[in-house]
């Protein structure tokens, strides 16, 4: 028996998706001890997991790259805000080891200070990714502008000047992230996407084609699938009333200010022959008025409402756009920000949904991408039967399980003594 420590982001976004993967390694007897966000822990300990909270200043520094006028600006007040979180949960996670004495370290993706405290520990450890990774390839546009792919000379003239220019202003913060790795005492880096794979394992929630194929991933990298999960709820017996296509409209969990997706939603598609659900998430639900063919809630488990969907309009989060992908359901995406622009385009180019960009959103326009994206169910099927023969989380336990096998006897050791 194993015994691993989960370290998370204050982001059910991050946690949901590798739920599956702990329940999977308790299913084969090993011991999974969660850290995470403070209103998570009574779900996870329910689910039989020990479970604590994180540091509650990491909680508090919230991320505001909703406030950026540009996509290059939201990343760089992102990481200001990961990186100020990083001084908090470097040593979080040092202080959890003492506690828990783990044999496996696996920490999100988005701590930067874990994961340069894990560097630390001589312990085996992993990183896990629910978003797309922004490292570069020859293969693929850079990330964070939500470009196509390029398929000629001159696009791929385009992808070098502009990954050369955009990771030279990424890399303005890492003296800022350099800084938080010397508290800890792990060394300094050349660039700010080297912190990202210097995991000896990094386990990537998603599958090509979704994910635009390359032929230079790095060996760390293993590409499972979606972690597809949803906290235990009521059944919803209302859904059983519903005889018309279903139409399920989603904010953002984490808040970006994208309550017009869902104010813009309820009036494209109330003349509709269509029944829609609306969850909030981070924006309140009383701001809006339903039409008589509509629902608005805070929260509701997503996994019952895609059972029923004809489609799906969402911001673009990763979580909520491959959930409604493995269940074969196509997407009209309105990128907000973030990893947005470029989920919005994968959709698009995987031909299993459609793209409106949010400078554009109005009624009519909403209206007609929703009706094109319904178009689209036989691209969300394709996407379906990737993510499935990804493996998921058998594939992701199996590579954890093989991390521990193939470290050194004598490192084993060294990690468990500190």
């Amino acid at each position: 028996m194993t015994r691993y420590l989960a370290y998370t982001s204050p982001a059910r976004g991050h946690l949901y998706p590798i739920v599956p993967t702990f329940l999977e390694l308790r299913r084969r007897g090993h011991e999974v001890v969660v850290r995470t966000l403070a209103s998570e822990v009574d779900v996870m300990r329910s689910l039989g997991f020990e479970a604590a909270a994180i540091d509650p200043a990491i909680e508090r520094r919230e991320i505001s790259d909703w406030r950026a006028k540009t996509p290059i600006g939201a990343l760089r007040e992102g990481l200001k805000g990961f990186f100020d979180r990083a001084h908090y949960d470097g040593p979080d996670l040092l202080r959890a080891i003492e506690k828990e004495r783990p044999d496996v370290l696996l920490v999100d993706i988005n701590t930067w200070g874990a994961m340069a405290a894990a560097e630390t520990t001589g312990r085996p450890w992993a990183t896990w990714s629910p978003y797309f990774l922004p490292i570069p390839s020859r293969d693929a546009p850079p990330f964070g502008l939500g470009l196509p792919p390029a398929r000629r000379p001159f696009g791929r003239l385009r992808d070098r000047l502009l990954r050369s220019v955009l990771f030279k202003i990424y890399n303005r913060s890492l003296p800022d992230l350099n800084a938080v790795r010397a508290e800890l005492g792990a060394p300094a880096l050349p660039d700010i996407q080297s912190a990202m794979v210097r995991a000896p394992l990094m386990l990537y929630l998603t599958a090509e084609p979704f994910e635009y194929p390359r032929s230079d991933w790095p060996e760390s990298v293993r590409l499972v699938g979606p972690g597809i999960w949803d906290p235990p709820a009521e059944p919803l017996a209302w859904l059983d009333g519903l005889d018309r296509p279903l139409v399920l409209v989603t904010c953002s969990t984490e808040f970006q200010n994208d309550g017009k997706l869902a104010q813009t939603a309820l009036e494209a598609l109330a003349d509709e022959d269509v029944d829609v659900v609306v969850t909030t998430a981070g924006v309140d639900p009383s701001n809006f008025t339903p039409p008589p063919n509509a629902r608005v809630v805070k929260f509701l488990p997503h996994g019952p409402v895609l059972e029923r969907a004809a489609c799906v309009v969402c911001h673009g989060g990763m979580g909520i756009t491959q959930k409604a992908l493995a269940s074969g359901v196509p997407v009209c995406v309105v990128p907000f920000g973030r990893d947005q622009l470029d989920v919005a385009r994968h959709v698009e180019v995987a031909g299993a949904g459609t793209r409106l960009p949010v400078a554009r959103l109005r009624p009519d326009r909403l209206r007609e991408a929703v009706r094109a994206a319904r178009s689209k169910k036989a691209g969300a099927k394709r996407i379906a039967a990737a993510f499935g023969a990804a493996g998921g989380p058998s594939a992701a336990a199996d590579s954890l399980e093989g991390l521990l096998r193939n470290q050194k006897p004598e490192e084993i050791g060294k990690g468990a003594e500190r």
